[in-house]
């Protein structure tokens, strides 16, 4: 018999499952709260400097270097963490003897949290205060202090901006006796666009190859130094001594100093001033200014399209050294468009005329004194040796004008190379009253003492271009050349005459010259008075020669002859180029027969700075013996090829000259 189901009983209620959790479910969210409550707690109370110890453990076993946190060290939480951290201090290379080469009193540094998840580290920005860097090269060619060795590949940097309050930069290399010591404070007003750190404000001091200098300016945030190759711009404004410099444009890797790209202006009181900065020799000069491109590559310097003035010249071109080898090498294309002549005189250790109008420094305006005062005129002041052996070079400086108060020069061309010691000017060539001096000169410096040989040519000078302002020569005419051959030895101009041995050939063809020229050189008073009151007249000039043999210093004369139709001159006697003194006799005899005959000898003395000319009445009674000789005189046929001689036999210069 079927048994009907049986019911439950009666007052009991069916008990479903989810409905026996119900009071656990509505606890979670209390349960959460808290659980969110707590983090909040830990995270608000939490000590972080329980981290300190990893942190300095984790950063030492990446760069090899102990690195202390003495202060306090937080952390904020975010999209944007940030970590604070106090007093810390990070160690310096082994081989230094610094123990530090950073600290700061204070560093906040910002990190991106979802970067950091897909394995990058973006720091969007770094704040110091009182930092403290020192960045030195190795004393015995190891890498700078910046260098860690090689990275192992791990989590990418992506550095942002840097804000620094009070800090200081110092920059060290021994080898080149260079300490620059300067305060760096971020320019905040200057930021730029986007993540670009401000540039950093520098001013300061310091030793550049052991020369004081000071330094102001500013700089692209040191964190673009992290970035080798990455442009460093610049643009700073320093001086040292006299010399004041202003660089503004790019350096790349500016601490190895390899790559630049800078605009360079350089104002001085004497280019020389630049051996002891850059260990390139250069001569005196007057004040300068200079502006150009400086660029460097390796170990190849260039100092591009440069323009300026140096004393009164205008002066450009482009310099180039290359500092691989053993000595630099300077190769430099140098133009003016009007050199003043006296400029030049650095380069034979003479200064620079002072007088008004003219351009030079104090220590040039003593040495222009000190000449004045002097009884000689050479110059004396010795060539530096040093700076001779220091460096090579080759040189070529074209003006296409020249200024000079006692010359008629027309321009110039010169090219100067310096090898080991040796310097050649081949060729020194000079514009001159429409013809030319050539020169080739060796100067060897390798001994204590130099040697010096000189061929000078002169070619082609016309007579009436030599004193185009004076009254006798305006109507004088003839072209003038010769041969100079010199060798001596010493370490300043004057040293070098006083010792030369050789010989000086000038001379003259036909031309012309004023008569009264001739009667005053044959003391004809009557006859000069005459012209000078009354109208001058031209003498054709037969020849014109001086023949000197050059001998420790002292000329003496070979031949020496001036023939005209209305007078012949003779002479005999010796120039000391040591002692800078003179001691020639002229003996005159007339064409003419003028009303009043007082035709002595001239005696031609005294120094090159004062000489004299007067009469020697005690040679008045030795005609005869003049006469004797007149027929004698010619000049050396190698004289003759120098200038137009004329034709015919025996006409002009050819025969001798007592007819």
């Amino acid at each position: 018999m079927d048994r009907e189901p049986t019911s439950a009983p009666r007052g009991r209620r069916r008990s479903w499952p989810w409905r026996r959790n119900d009071g656990r479910l509505r606890r979670w969210p209390f349960v959460l709260g808290a659980l969110v409550l707590a983090l909040l707690i830990v995270i608000l109370v939490f000590d972080w400097n329980w981290f300190k110890g990893p942190v300095e453990r984790a950063v030492q076993a990446k760069t090899g270097r102990v690195f202390h946190i003495d202060g306090n060290l937080d952390v904020d939480l975010g999209r944007t963490i940030t970590l604070r951290g106090e007093r810390l201090r990070f160690a310096n290379a082994d081989w230094s003897k610094q123990p530090q080469m950073a600290s700061a009193q204070r560093a906040e540094i910002d990190l991106a949290l979802w970067p950091l998840l897909r394995g990058k580290l973006r720091i969007p920005e770094i704040r110091l205060t009182q930092p403290n860097l020192l960045l030195e090269t190795g004393p015995n060619g190891q890498p700078g202090n910046w260098n860690f060795g090689s990275s192992d590949g791990g989590t990418q940097v992506i550095l942002g901006r840097m804000l620094v309050q009070q800090g200081r930069l110092r920059f060290q290399d021994v080898r080149g006796r260079t300490d620059i010591d300067v305060s760096v404070d971020s320019l905040a007003s200057q930021r730029r666009r986007g993540d670009a750190a401000p540039p950093i404000a520098v001013a300061g001091d310091g030793r550049w190859r052991g020369n004081p200098f000071t330094l102001k300016g500013s700089t692209a945030s040191p964190l673009e130094l992290s970035e080798s190759d990455h442009p460093f711009k610049i643009d700073l404004r320093g001086s040292a001594g006299s010399t004041r410099a202003h660089m503004r444009g790019t350096l790349t890797n500016p601490f190895q100093l390899r790559v630049f790209d800078l605009q360079l202006s350089l104002i001085g009181t004497d280019m020389q001033h630049l051996y002891p900065l850059l260990g390139i020799a250069m001569p005196s000069t007057p004040p300068y200014q200079l502006d150009g491109r400086l660029k460097r590559n390796g170990e190849i310097w260039r100092y591009e399209d440069f323009n300026g003035r140096a004393g009164d010249s205008d002066l450009a071109g482009t310099v180039q050294i290359d500092s691989a080898g053993q000595r630099p090498f300077l190769h430099a294309d140098l133009r003016s468009r009007r050199l003043d002549f006296d400029d030049l005189g650095g380069f034979v250790g003479a200064p620079p005329r002072t007088g008004a109008g003219e351009t030079a420094n104090d220590e040039q305006k003593a040495q222009a004194a000190k000449l004045a005062a002097s009884a000689k005129l050479l110059p004396s002041t010795p060539y530096d040796l040093g700076k001779l052996r220091a460096m090579d070079a080759d040189v070529r400086w074209k003006a296409q004008r020249i200024n000079a108060q006692t010359l008629p020069l027309d321009a110039m061309d010169a090219h100067l190379t310096l090898n080991d010691g040796v310097l050649l000017l081949q060729p020194l060539d000079f514009g001159v009253a429409g013809g030319n001096i050539r020169s080739d000169i060796r100067m060897d410096a390798r001994k204590s003492t130099i040697a010096t040989r000189a061929q000078i040519s002169v070619r082609g000078m016309q007579l009436g271009k030599l004193f185009p302002d004076g009254q006798l020569a305006k109507e004088a005419s003839g072209a003038i050349g010769g041969e100079i051959a010199l060798a001596g030895t010493g370490n300043s101009i004057a040293q070098m005459l006083g010792s030369a041995d050789g010989s000086v050939a000038i001379g003259m063809g036909k031309g012309h010259v004023s008569n009264l020229v001739m009667e005053l050189a044959g003391l004809d008073i009557a006859e000069s008075l005459k012209f000078l009151v009354t109208k001058d007249r031209q003498i054709p000039v037969r020849c014109a020669f001086g023949d000197f043999a050059v001998r420790d210093g002292v000329m003496d004369a070979r031949a020496l002859a001036f023939d005209t139709t209305d007078t012949l001159l003779v002479g005999s006697g010796n120039i000391d180029l040591g002692d800078e003194k003179l001691d020639l006799l002229l003996k005159a005899r007339p064409k003419d027969h003028s009303i009043l005959s007082l035709r002595s000898p001239l005696r031609v003395a005294g120094t090159f700075k004062n000489p004299t000319f007067r009469p020697d009445f005690k040679a008045l009674g030795m005609r005869g013996a003049v006469a004797l000789a007149l027929g004698a005189i010619a000049p050396p046929a190698a004289l003759l090829a120098t200038f137009e001689t004329g034709p015919g036999k025996d006409v002009d210069c050819v025969g001798h000259h007592s007819k």
